[in-house]
């Protein structure tokens, strides 16, 4: 790659999550990282500059998904790029072109299995050919998860030789809310889905984001059941059909180093007893997401960001009957805190930590990109505290 003037450029610095993205860069780096923020107006890019405290000469750089020529220039001028301009669906593929043709780094929040199918496929061979490390879902999807059941195995490979054939990934506790984005993506998958009847059969697939391969019957994880084995009550999780997606295209990109027949499925444990029953039952009925969703461009305050929190578990059985379990926890609410500085490190660690002979171009997920890496980085500056408890 030819000398690039930035670093990293924050594509949708304007927009709610972009801005803490900007927000967290300036906080944490300052002047060390060679950034920029982009977006569609140069006034209202200086005014989230000057808002958030970022330094005055911050480079601005006007870009915009249906200018393809802004891309192109956007792209050639940076090693890496983030990008919150969401749905991914309606505006993310003129930058993932212009990246895989400029060789650049990309990084984004995308939660959108059926347009991930098609990225993987249209642009995975491309990408290798440019050099351009593609990760997708570099967020609380699929992030604390994906790199959870990472984390895991590489503990049970170093403790027993081999890795757990069965994992439970289980959310113990979670104050935050989910992004306008990731709600403005659900919904443009439905309507889409209705549209094109194979995009259901790729959402109900959990390895649909896997060409060419087909692992065991999962677990469904749809409906409330009680674990004897972890003595909890567990529910649906809403995250968990595009999480596991991510999980078994990790395993895949590792070369299935967990394995050819790998289970893995996610819920919420609320508990044992009466009260972990009800607390199951109220997650399965919520309808929120669906009736009354967040709107894109909005978010909670800087009080609720502040004072939210998660913490997951992922745990199974060895073959010589020794339970391992791993804990995954982040300091802010996951769906704007949170994963505005886990994007902001993905980007860094590709540009600062992981080199083209370890990890060459293509179509990524967050493990098999940058593994070790990038929880490094994740525990020194972005909050989350990754622990092997068992």
């Amino acid at each position: 790659m030819n000398a690039r003037t930035y670093d990293v450029v924050v594509f949708g610095a304007t927009g709610f999550t972009g801005r803490l993205v900007a927000e967290y860069l300036a906080a944490e780096y300052g002047s060390d990282v060679r950034w920029a923020m982009a977006g569609r107006s140069a006034d209202k890019l200086a005014a989230v500059r000057d808002e958030i405290g970022a330094p005055a000469d911050t480079p601005l750089i006007v870009a915009d998904s249906a200018d393809p020529a802004s891309l192109k220039a956007m792209a050639e001028a940076t090693a890496a790029v983030v990008t919150t301009v969401g749905p991914y669906q309606l505006y993310g593929e003129p930058l993932i072109k212009a990246c895989v043709e400029a060789g650049t780094d990309y990084v984004d929040l995308c939660g959108e299995p059926a347009w991930m199918y098609d990225i993987i496929r249209n642009y995975d061979a491309p990408a290798k050919a440019s050099g351009a490390r593609i990760v997708l879902s570099c967020g609380f999807d699929s992030i604390p998860f994906d790199l959870g059941v990472y984390f895991l195995q590489q503990h049970a490979i170093e403790k027993t030789g081999a890795p757990l054939a069965r994992v439970k990934g289980r959310v113990r506790k979670m104050k935050g809310t989910f992004s306008g984005g990731t709600a403005a993506s659900f919904a443009e998958t439905m309507a889409r889905a209705a549209k094109e009847p194979e995009v259901i059969n790729r959402l109900r697939n959990p390895f649909s984001l896997v060409p060419d391969f087909e692992g065991p019957k999962q677990p469904s994880g749809m409906k409330v059941i009680f674990e004897d084995d972890l003595n909890t009550w567990s529910a649906p999780f809403i995250m968990a059909s595009i999480n596991t997606k991510n999980v078994h295209r990790s395993n895949a990109l590792l070369g299935h180093r967990y394995g050819e027949d790998f289970v893995y499925d996610e819920m919420f444990a609320t508990g044992p007893g009466e009260n972990g029953e009800q607390f199951a039952n109220m997650i399965a009925n919520d309808k929120s997401m669906a009736e009354n969703p967040p709107k894109p461009g909005e978010g909670p305050s800087k009080e609720e960001r502040e004072t939210g929190f998660y913490d997951a578990m992922f745990t199974g059985v060895a073959a010589d009957g020794t339970r391992l379990t791993a804990g995954v926890s982040g300091d802010k609410d996951p769906g704007y805190g949170s994963t505005s500085k886990m994007i902001a490190e993905s980007a860094l660690c590709l540009v600062k930590n992981v080199d083209r002979e370890q990890t060459p171009g293509g179509v990524y997920t967050p493990a098999p990109a940058m593994g070790e890496a990038l929880i490094g980085r994740l525990q020194e500056h972005a909050g989350l505290t990754f622990q092997i408890e068992s």
